[in-house]
């Protein structure tokens, strides 16, 4: 990894860990934020996906404001490290620890 890599990959997870404590803090069931990233392409290739306990957690969240909340704070906290975003939504997606019956 190089050293822009590294200092790409401390902003990013300094910013997912912000979006993580508020998140944890106003959703049921939410548990973590996680990424992947390719430096060669970044910032396109960069998927964050949040993590929920189960689909129940993850539908209720996706039904009320959660998604539009995250996605706003994601795509401020993002902008204030100057990492640009076009598209903040084709970045995210949402899954879920184990699947309830």
């Amino acid at each position: 990894m190089r050293k822009s890599d590294k200092k790409i990959e401390n902003q990013i997870r300094v910013v997912l860990t912000e979006v993580c404590e508020d998140t944890l803090k106003g959703y049921e069931g939410f548990l973590w934020v996680t990424h992947t990233v390719n430096y060669s392409s970044f910032p396109q290739s960069l998927k964050i996906v949040c993590v929920f306990e189960t689909n129940q957690d993850r539908e209720n969240f996706l039904m009320g404001e959660g998604s539009l909340h995250v996605s706003t704070t994601i795509q401020k906290a993002f902008n204030k490290v100057g990492i640009q975003l076009k598209n903040i939504d084709k970045h995210l997606s949402y899954d879920t620890q184990k699947k309830r019956k």
